[in-house]
């Protein structure tokens, strides 16, 4: 909690948190940004194989949703999770030696873009199939409650998951149990290339929660206030026994649904558009503003992750390659004996 004083209007996330918690926050949101940048700029250069999902533009809702979390707390992730790893506080020289394939990542480079996981740090993973993630948040949500670990899960899943039948049942099922688990969609308008518009009866998603008798909120995905506001009031009604909520951020992906994706389906106008609404631009000057942060510490914030990034890239290049005698290393199966 914050140790100063400040104005009782000020913004919920300038009132609840403390200096060095806020600067963390936008020091976080700058390495997610860099991340991403670096990771594509290395795909650019044949130094990444296969696909990627960027999530740039939307840094507010992965660490605004985890400010009030502990490594005791877990989070399931999508194929867009690389913000939500490095939110829950991975070490990004192994996310990027996952990316370049080497024994250094996370998942020894067995797993790539889509499928980081650190439990050390409650991040049971992302998740290639849309959906996903949710039923194993609804799990680990179980397993807290019936052993009484005071945990809470927040499962992140996009605007396209909201369709899928794993949906419905998750919300189902933590409703009736009323298990400590908070449901973060990440509206970004399209579901690859369909507009939620065109796919989800309701206009906004959190009025579905409404089906399953928990609490509902839209907000502002792209404001961090308004995010820390809404999720950490979720976080405290799951930790108090109260059951699940459901938060929609509405954000945006400035790039395209993947590597692949040649945008278009979407306007130069409307990505424009969202661009000048940059949540790190938007944080940098909130903390500006309540006298948080100078520019010139904002922009010796934004230099150190670039050089944060830049040792994570050497690092993944200089670290080894898998050996051939190890691919069926860590793959088995279980079945009846010979």
């Amino acid at each position: 909690m914050a140790d100063t004083l400040v104005e009782t209007n000020a913004p919920y996330a300038i009132r609840t948190y403390s200096p060095e918690q806020l600067k963390d926050a936008l020091r976080k949101m700058f390495l997610i940004r860099k991340f991403e940048e670096g990771a594509e700029d290395s795909y650019m250069r044949g130094l990444i194989h296969g696909t990627m999902h960027l999530s740039i533009g939307q840094e507010a809702s992965a660490v605004g949703s985890c400010m009030s979390l502990t490594d005791a707390d877990k989070i399931t992730s999508t194929h867009r999770g690389h913000g939500h790893c490095v939110a829950k506080n991975a070490d990004l020289g192994k996310m990027f030696a996952e990316f370049f394939g080497k024994e250094t990542g996370y998942c020894k480079g067995r797993g790539g873009s889509m499928h980081i996981a650190d439990p050390s740090k409650g991040n049971l993973g992302a998740n290639g199939i849309v959906g996903g993630g949710l039923p194993i948040a609804v799990g680990a949500a179980l397993s807290a409650k019936r052993l009484g670990t005071g945990a809470v899960t927040i499962c992140f899943f996009g605007d396209g998951a909201n369709n899928e039948g794993a949906f419905h049942e998750s919300l189902n099922m933590a409703a009736v149990w009323k298990l400590p688990v908070v449901f973060v969609c990440e509206n970004n308008k399209y579901g690859m290339s369909t507009s939620t518009a065109r796919s989800t009866a309701v206009k906004n998603i959190a009025e579905r929660a409404a089906a399953y008798s928990m609490p509902g909120v839209t907000v502002d995905g792209n404001d961090f206030s308004a995010v820390t506001e809404a999720v950490d009031a979720a976080v405290a009604r799951a930790r108090a026994g109260e059951g699940p909520s459901l938060v929609e951020n509405l954000t945006y992906r400035w790039r395209g649904h993947s590597k692949s994706d040649r945008n278009r389906y979407r306007t130069k106008e409307e990505i424009s558009e969202w661009m000048e609404r940059d949540p790190i631009v938007a944080m940098s000057n909130l903390l500006v503003a309540h006298k948080i942060l100078s520019e010139a510490e904002v922009a010796g914030l934004e230099e150190q992750a670039t050089q944060v990034i830049k040792d994570a890239i050497e690092f993944a290049a200089a670290s080894p390659d898998p050996r051939i005698e190890d691919a069926t290393r860590d793959v088995y199966t279980e079945g009846a004996a010979a």
